[in-house]
């Protein structure tokens, strides 16, 4: 996609999707659970007052980037709603079909602190306020391998700029991927932006002191990543802060 996509008056344009018109013409029981491209930008910085969840000033955002069809971001918002935690959950992805999947599991298990989100991840700027994302968490983005598709990652030096705002002063960024050029990609970036985030945990290998990685279940692995593991791939994670 363009990078104008970024720019504050883009508009999404419609979708001949089947599931375009299912994510804005919203079933009842889906009503207030899912929200697609503009409408994504609607509660900024009001998002935690937004879940069907009792609003809680004392409460965290919790953020998912490709969240695929909610997998690891409903067993989240799973264990927070059994243990009655203040945490509140939005996953974001772009592809119809798998928001809208999204969105029926969220109301099939009757979560009251998870959304789900059809929109670029270009715009989280637009979608969240300074300070308003706790944690972010971005997991096995498409690495766009071949060299003419590089610009297309999302994790550039520009887009990382606009992220590091968002987060809250006790909040941090995760990333993780199989893919070892995009981590030494990620890594160069933020070289270029030291004055901006803090790195705390940083490993080539995050499962390699595990007794058994290939017993890890969601959400502690994604589906993604129990692949890798099984194939015996390293898998490659960051968390940072904002400074």
């Amino acid at each position: 996609m363009s990078r104008s996509v970024s720019k504050p008056d883009f508009q999404y344009g419609r979708s001949f999707n089947i599931y375009w018109d299912k994510l804005n013409e919203l079933a009842p029981e889906l009503e207030g659970l899912a929200y697609a491209d503009n409408k994504t930008e609607v509660n900024k910085g009001k998002w935690k007052e937004a879940f069907k969840a009792k609003p809680d000033p004392e409460s965290r955002l919790h953020v998912e980037i490709g969240c695929n069809a909610g997998h690891v971001s409903v067993e989240w918002a799973k264990q927070g709603q059994a243990a009655k935690t203040n945490d509140r959950y939005i996953g974001i992805d772009w592809k119809f079909k798998m928001v809208h999947k999204f969105a029926e599991k969220i109301a099939k298990f009757k979560l009251e602190n998870l959304l789900a989100f059809r929109a670029n991840a270009e715009r989280l700027q637009y979608m969240f306020a300074p300070g308003e994302i706790d944690y972010l968490y971005m997991f096995f983005p498409d690495p766009w391998q071949k060299k003419a598709q590089r610009k297309n990652r999302t994790a550039n030096t520009e887009w990382l700029k606009t992220v590091a705002p968002l987060l809250s002063n006790h909040g941090y960024f995760h990333i993780k991927t199989d893919h070892q050029d995009y981590f030494d990609f990620i890594l160069g970036n933020l070289e270029e932006l030291k004055d901006t985030f803090e790195t705390f945990e940083l490993t080539r290998n995050l499962h390699e002191k595990h007794p058994n990685p290939k017993s890890l279940l969601i959400p502690d692995v994604t589906l993604f990543e129990r692949l890798f593991i099984k194939d015996g791939l390293p898998i490659y994670s960051i968390k940072m802060k904002r400074k």
